[in-house]
């Protein structure tokens, strides 16, 4: 299935450099909107959907358990892990690429750390039952993962009407971040304990 690039390598580099990096420094989390476009956001949406039907997605689990708590009161959302080279992925595979190419240019900008592979893309859905996910980090016992990447695939979304508001919890502040999980919005944040966040409870499959 073949995409025409929404935006050139250059104007990706740009993009990075003027607005990912500098807020990731600043602030610690940034959002960019428009990054496929309608189509090819559009392609990525159709896949997560038939694997969503085809019963791919399974139950997300948890790291430990606490008697009594059911899982679903900790995290509501079904997830498979996916290269982007499976079959039925072309899309996601164009995503991810293109996410490649911006973590490439943040890496030799950010820190000391060395970026120099990334884990399978997690496909996630939360089905509308008020299924959310707690305050939690995505690495809190520093196991290599660096900048957390989420792409949004919701559209006519009213975080008013529908929730699923993703929360940010900076760090050493007295503020929060919401971010709304809008249809080809791209999210970026450190990965450890300088970003605690939460999904809050989705009223529509998110």
């Amino acid at each position: 299935m073949p995409f025409i690039e929404h935006v050139s390598d250059a104007d990706l580099e740009r993009l990075t450099l003027e607005r990912v990096v500098p807020a990731l420094q600043d602030f610690g989390f940034c959002y960019v909107d428009g990054v496929l476009g309608e189509v090819a956001g559009g392609a990525v949406l159709q896949q997560v959907i038939d694997m969503h039907r085809a019963g791919v997605l399974q139950d997300g689990r948890l790291v430990g358990s606490v008697p009594g708590v059911h899982r679903s009161s900790i995290r509501g959302d079904k997830i498979a892990w996916v290269s982007g080279l499976d079959c039925g992925c072309e899309a996601i595979n164009f995503l991810l690429n293109m996410i490649d190419k911006m973590i490439s240019v943040c890496a030799s900008r950010l820190e000391s750390k060395k970026i120099c592979e990334r884990s399978k893309a997690m496909v996630a859905c939360y089905p509308g039952n008020g299924a959310g996910y707690v305050k939690h980090v995505d690495n809190p016992n520093s196991d290599g993962r660096c900048i957390t990447c989420i792409y949004y695939l919701n559209k006519d979304w009213s975080a008013k009407e529908h929730g699923g508001v993703l929360r940010i919890f900076p760090e050493g502040t007295s503020f929060v971040a919401d971010i709304e999980p809008l249809f080809d919005r791209l999210l970026f944040f450190w990965s450890d304990r300088r970003n605690p966040h939460e999904v809050q409870p989705s009223f529509n499959t998110r």
